[in-house]
């Protein structure tokens, strides 16, 4: 599991919770010496659906590590709950796009020439297949939101691994970010920023020998996103 990356030496501007996604910008905060709280819980498939429960108005993440780890965030920040945190909530849940997109599971949805049934990408059908794949993601989200906390989400890294359908990762993706920003959680969408002309993750934005990730050049372009939004 990537490491957390919290700095509050000085009064944290904001608190990072996500998968994997949320490394690049921690890495990025902690080498500008933006003061933080948070970081990765772990891997972007555990925080799609059953992953917390309500406990009150706080939560209560069902894996030991990631409640462990955000228990330490909140501790940092000098809070007992979600409730009380009064800084700006960045996160990465339910935008892991690769894991919705395996491959494996859209192929009964495909015809027999191999193709989608036209319309099908981003259609009602898919719309909710994706959100009820990532469920407990939104259910997260509209419980923060609820709570009064201004959310941040951060779209993934641009890249597709051999494991995945780059059509349904593009239009996946699409599907969680309208429903997110339905919650009226604010999407940080940097593509045009970071992908070249095949709407792919441009190379030097990458993490090397890594078939996910963003790297840390990635992490400060989202992190400066963050600063020009008043974070």
């Amino acid at each position: 599991m990537t490491t957390p990356y919290s700095t509050t030496t000085a009064p944290a501007r904001f608190l990072l919770l996500g998968d994997s996604h949320a490394g690049p910008v921690g890495r990025a905060a902690q080498a500008a010496r933006v003061p933080f709280a948070g970081g990765p819980v772990g891997a972007g498939r555990e925080f799609t659906a059953g992953f917390y429960d309500p406990r009150g108005d706080d939560v209560v993440f069902r894996g030991e590590e990631a409640e462990s780890r955000y228990r330490s965030f909140l501790d940092e920040l000098g809070v007992p709950g979600l409730d009380r945190v009064t800084v700006p909530l960045v996160c990465t849940f339910g935008f892991s796009a690769h894991f919705v997109a395996t491959t494996e599971n859209w192929r009964i949805y495909r015809t027999r020439d191999g193709g989608f049934p036209p319309g099908f990408l981003g259609g009602p059908l898919f719309d909710a297949l994706v959100r009820a794949a990532v469920r407990d993601a939104l259910a997260f989200y509209a419980h923060a939101r609820r709570l009064g906390l201004r959310v941040l989400a951060v779209m993934p890294p641009q890249r597709v691994p051999g494991m995945s359908d780059r059509e349904v990762f593009m239009a996946a993706q699409e599907s969680v970010r309208r429903a997110v920003a339905e919650l009226g959680v604010e999407i940080v969408d940097l593509r045009a920023r970071t992908t070249d002309a095949s709407g792919l993750q441009r190379p030097e934005l990458c993490e090397t020998d890594d078939i996910i990730h963003g790297n840390l050049a990635f992490g400060r372009i989202i992190l400066a996103e963050l600063l020009d939004r008043g974070l």
